[in-house]
């Protein structure tokens, strides 16, 4: 069956559909030895010979997704040009080819999402400004209620007291909170505490739309059940980003 070559070369996991279209305007694409540039270019897997950045299109790959519990000082990438620590190093023995989708900035833990599945991940960076991203944000010092619900209305975002981890004293020194947002209110976040006299010290992602990082120990990854992939393509149809149950 005749297809686009960048949805071919995306459902087979060599890269996400946005980067197969790069590879074949770069003249990385061959189709039966010919470099192919037009990003309408169509192929037929199963009879035609297809290389994208040198490697040979076998056919479509299981398609995986993992949530990942990323430690902070990892880079959320498959490769570093400055040699830090990479995703890679959290998925050493996995046999098949993953890429993260959307990114995590380094000094932040938490919740990253991969896969292999190109459509999906083009449909997820498409809607991300749409997707809820849960976080828990630790800040120098305490907010009161009265600030809670100010920055709350004034970012743009839902913030609330969690139960601390070290709720065995009597009064912890610097305070969690769980904040709601959209990735674009993360800076907004930052420098509104900043001028409360609040910076941002530690910063988790927990949800990630319908995603939850609970249960996954830092540094490990765990592969999602097909109701969760599920879910995750439904909010993405009803372009929502409401946080499930994993």
């Amino acid at each position: 069956m005749q297809e686009r070559l960048q949805k071919i070369i995306a459902r087979a996991g060599i890269a996400s559909r946005r980067h197969a279209e790069q590879l074949i305007l770069s003249g990385q694409v061959r189709v039966n030895g010919r470099v192919v540039t037009e990003l309408g270019t169509k192929a037929d897997a199963a009879t035609d010979r297809i290389e994208a950045a040198g490697r040979v299109v076998k056919g479509a790959e299981r398609r995986v997704y993992l949530v990942l519990n990323k430690p902070p000082g990892i880079v959320s990438a498959m490769a570093d040009p400055e040699r830090r620590k990479t995703l890679k190093n959290c998925l050493r023995g996995f046999p098949a080819r993953v890429y993260p989708v959307g990114n995590l900035e380094y000094t932040a833990s938490g919740l990253v999402f991969l896969t292999n599945d190109g459509d999906l991940a083009a449909e997820m960076l498409k809607r991300w400004g749409e997707l809820e991203q849960v976080y828990l944000v630790k800040v120098k010092g305490m907010l009161t209620l009265e600030e809670l619900e100010r920055l709350g209305k004034e970012i743009g975002v839902r913030m609330k007291t969690v139960r601390q981890p070290d709720a065995a004293r009597r009064r912890a020194a610097n305070y969690w909170y769980e904040v709601r947002m959209r990735d674009t209110k993360k800076d907004e976040m930052r420098n509104a505490l900043f001028r409360e006299q609040h910076p941002v010290e530690k910063m988790k992602r927990v949800g990630l739309g319908p995603l939850t990082v609970e249960g996954v120990q830092e540094g490990r990854y765990e592969m999602l059940r097909e109701s969760e992939v599920e879910k995750l393509q439904k909010a993405l149809r009803g372009g929502k980003g409401s946080k499930g149950n994993k």
